[in-house]
């Protein structure tokens, strides 16, 4: 009755994963991730604020962290 449904998704999901897997391959193939550089060289173009600011995003975290553990 409804299976044709279960199988039209099935399919284009099966025909999604299939075209991601194939850009993932294609970018690792051409060398899409193979600039290491970049990521260490980031950091030097990062001004005082953006750092200061991930500092309080991350204080923030630990704070919300300590606040919602609940030891047993």
């Amino acid at each position: 009755m409804d299976s044709w449904v279960i199988i039209m998704m099935l399919g284009v999901s099966v025909f999604l994963g299939a075209l991601a897997l194939i850009g993932i391959m294609w970018a690792i193939k051409t060398g899409q991730f193979d600039d290491k550089e970049k990521f260490l060289n980031q950091v030097q173009y990062d001004g005082e604020e953006e750092l200061n600011d991930a500092l309080r995003q991350e204080q923030k975290k630990e704070a919300l962290k300590k606040k919602h553990y609940k030891p047993e």
